[in-house]
């Protein structure tokens, strides 16, 4: 292919007007960098200056459905929530075109799915629940070493295994049945697998550990809170993650020490 070099500019060009490959590189180390800075909107305009130069890079298609979704979250206001969201839905739309059996494209099909559906209706939610399913799946299938899928996994589970009653007579109604296969065990499995992956994540910590103590397991949900007390968070979001599994904990130990005493007295 022949380049030409634009005067002055310091930036190389093919025949057709096209940024070459060295220009494309540099934005997405710079993006990978900021990534691990955790300055995740520096990364996400870095993204989204490579897709102007490259609709479709994959790397970068995916990865700004990804931050697109985590910095959505932080915004109390729904229309910014919005917005973050349904950019991250058409960035993962666009990465499934691109390798529509790729773990990458399909998990963050399903985070964008899960995410708009907080904004919806009773309805809007049960749909985006029964869509996101398959390529929750496809994205652990594709990546059993990727604890972030797994914990969308487990998540999924433990949603629809615990639709409540209108939700389940909706679904079969008029939604051509619930989504299959989900249960509560297969949700912790699913769970203590991201925990397993990556222990020293605290939100992995506080999903878990909350799954068990909705079950009655008192002493695993101790255990739980109890590593991620030792960890030392690294962000603004680990750090209210920290101070929930801190405060679990202590309510969890009123429990179980009044449940002591009560044993204690009953021997007496």
């Amino acid at each position: 292919m022949l380049f030409l070099l634009i005067a002055g500019a310091g930036l190389s060009v093919d025949v057709y007007g096209q940024p070459s490959a060295p220009d494309v590189s540099k934005l997405l180390a710079e993006a990978r960098g900021l990534q691990q800075q955790y300055k995740e909107s520096e990364a996400l305009a870095k993204y989204e200056q490579v897709l102007k130069q490259a609709p479709g890079h994959y790397e970068a298609l995916w990865q700004a459905s990804v931050l697109s979704v985590r910095i959505g979250t932080r915004y109390t206001d729904e229309t910014r929530k919005a917005a973050y969201f349904a950019a991250a839905r058409l960035y993962s739309t666009r990465s499934l075109v691109v390798k529509p059996e790729a773990a990458e494209s399909n998990y963050a099909e399903a985070l964008a799915l899960v995410n708009q559906a907080t904004l919806l209706s009773a309805r809007g939610r049960l749909v985006a629940y029964k869509e996101m399913k398959p390529y929750v799946f496809k994205a652990v299938e594709k990546a059993p070493k990727w604890a972030d899928a797994w914990q969308l996994l487990g998540r999924w589970h433990y949603r629809v295994d615990h639709y409540n009653p209108l939700e389940k007579f909706y679904s079969q109604v008029f939604l051509g049945g619930m989504p299959g296969s989900a249960s509560t065990p297969k949700a912790i499995e699913a769970l203590m697998k991201a925990h397993e992956l990556e222990p020293k994540k605290i939100q992995f910590c506080y999903d878990l550990a909350r799954v068990h103590l909705n079950q009655g397991q008192r002493t695993r949900a101790s255990n739980v809170l109890q590593e991620a007390a030792q960890l030392t968070p690294l962000t603004s979001e680990e750090l209210e993650m920290s101070r929930r599994c801190r405060a679990m904990l202590i309510q969890l130990n009123k429990k179980m020490l009044k449940q002591l005493h009560h044993k204690v007295k009953k021997t007496l």
